[in-house]
């Protein structure tokens, strides 16, 4: 079994723990929220094992608390904070070959073609890396859509 130490060392917890925001305890009571590293340990644990939500060992925190928070991290864009903050860090450093960069590497191409029925439409919901490489131009850039126009 892994240790918070193992997952989550002192040295890391302490560049990313700014970055979260401090859980608030409910007005009404209940149960006091869980701590961010036992939730963020349960995260990483997730993401290096593979295994499902229900079987984050009890030193983190619950499955169902850790998926939460990490949705609620996304929607707030706390990663793309993150990263950006430690590629400007190492960009500082010098320690980036942008020449050896690339944009997104979340597509796998299908070898000798997909089959005819299996391509996928253009009505469906757009895939993952056009949503990000669009966030990332519109945050980029100060451009913005005009409203179309009726032809006459």
């Amino acid at each position: 079994m892994a240790s918070h130490q193992e997952i989550l060392p002192d040295a890391i917890w302490e560049k990313v723990s700014p970055f979260l925001p401090q859980p608030q305890r409910r007005k009404r009571g209940g149960r006091p929220p869980a701590e961010n590293r036992a939730v963020l340990g349960g995260i990483l644990w997730i993401l290096r094992t593979g295994a499902r939500w229900k079987d984050i060992p009890k030193e983190f925190a619950s499955g169902s608390t850790c998926w939460r928070r990490l949705k609620a991290w996304e929607e707030e864009g706390l990663w793309l904070k993150i990263w950006r903050e430690y590629l400007a860090k190492l960009d500082e450093k010098q320690q980036l070959a942008w020449s050896e960069c690339f944009m997104d590497g979340s597509f796998a191409p299908a070898k000798k073609g997909a089959m005819e029925s299996a391509r996928p439409r253009r009505e469906r919901e757009q895939s993952g890396w056009w949503w990000s490489t669009a966030r990332e131009f519109l945050w980029g850039t100060t451009f913005t859509l005009r409203p179309r126009r009726k032809s006459r």
